[in-house]
């Protein structure tokens, strides 16, 4: 009956002359034309709303993670035991330098700065073993691995062949000449955090390709700023590390038979390029780990994984800094340099394009 109601025509005179006007009984039901336009998919000439689509909006970046495989848990899990590494090196004896007994931690200036790297690697490592946007640790356990292979053979030359050819050196805030050198338990641990660093680091390359993680490209347009940026600054920062971050001083001796004031040099720590063995070839690989950060970190997708790039090399270079400025301020014996400086101030513009790269969203053209 409803549907002979709605065709049933209205066949009522509207005037003279017999006129007549047919109108549907729908459509004086619905006395809208926008009734009939929703129900024929035929929207109004001044709708200017846009057309609906299946697909709900993303939020965010539009990010996308797909199954995290079990290689990516374990670079969490690796990076975790580093940080714990890490953290108990500071406490016991690091080395025993000419009868001195010297650990990492030698103050609180000394605990604040020696915990940088591995609490964040501690904190980055269980998020990615919690399988939270895993490429942003991979990243980071990529980028920080091969920064850490080049300090694990420096590490390895303090504590083993450093007497093969004596010299001055500034160990955990200390001027010390490392006539005999005895590892301490935190050596030993100061070690194993750099192994299980650089383990990760491998691993984060495997597992990279069968990780799924990707966004809309919100930082595509900045990429090119960030690259340019980063390379600069990782040309200056390897430039600051090629220096001591804290040197002895040039001493001012007078003369008392002329009464001439006559400079004296003063044997400093050796830079870090000048060592030989196994601290030369960590030194130029850290030098290149610093350089390949920052020509990579800017190119990894998605925009987390930049961000993960470039947070491992600000912490790497914030601590160096760092490090300088503590032996300066517990030793009276020695200086602040200007690399130390440099590298201090490259710590915080690393930590800038870091922040840069997480806020940074603009719409790709």
């Amino acid at each position: 009956m409803a549907g002979r109601e709605s065709s049933a025509r209205d066949d009522r005179p509207l005037g003279p002359g017999g006129a007549r006007r047919t109108t549907t009984a729908g459509a004086r039901r619905t006395g809208s034309p926008r009734a009939g336009d929703r129900r024929t998919g035929v929207r109004p000439a001044g709708d200017r709303r846009p057309p609906r689509t299946g697909a709900a909006p993303v939020p965010g970046d539009g990010l996308v993670v797909g199954d995290l495989p079990g290689a990516a848990r374990a670079v969490g899990v690796l990076l975790v035991l580093a940080g714990l590494a890490g953290v108990a090196a500071l406490l016991p004896t690091y080395l025993v330098v000419g009868g001195r007994e010297l650990a990492l931690a030698g103050g609180p200036g000394g605990a604040l700065v020696g915990l940088v790297v591995p609490l964040t690697a501690g904190v980055v490592g269980a998020g990615l073993a919690a399988g939270r946007v895993p490429r942003f640790g991979l990243a980071y356990a990529g980028v920080g691995g091969a920064l850490a292979l080049g300090s694990l053979f420096i590490e390895v030359y303090r504590g083993s062949t450093s007497t093969v050819r004596p010299g001055i050196e500034v160990l955990a805030g200390e001027r010390v000449l490392t006539s005999s050198v005895q590892a301490g338990g935190g050596w030993w641990l100061q070690v194993a955090a750099l192994a299980l660093t650089v383990v990760a680091g491998v691993l984060a390359a495997s597992a990279w390709n069968r990780t799924v993680m990707e966004d809309r490209g919100a930082l595509d347009p900045a990429r090119p700023g960030l690259a340019g940026a980063a390379v600069v600054l990782g040309v200056l920062t390897v430039l600051c590390l090629a220096l001591p971050a804290a040197d002895v001083p040039d001493r001012i001796v007078t003369d008392p038979s002329t009464g001439l004031e006559v400079v004296v040099e003063q044997q400093g720590p050796q830079a870090l390029l000048e060592r030989p063995g196994l601290a030369l070839l960590g030194g130029m690989l850290l030098a290149g780990a610093v350089l390949l950060g920052s020509v990579l970190a800017p190119s990894l997708r998605p925009r987390l994984a930049v961000v993960g790039g470039f947070l491992a090399v600000a912490v790497a270079v914030l601590a160096a800094g760092l490090g300088g400025l503590r032996d300066a301020v517990a030793s009276d014996e020695l200086d602040w340099t200007v690399p130390g400086a440099g590298l201090l101030a490259a710590g915080l513009a690393y930590g800038l394009l870091t922040v840069l790269a997480w806020r940074l969203r603009r719409t790709p053209s």
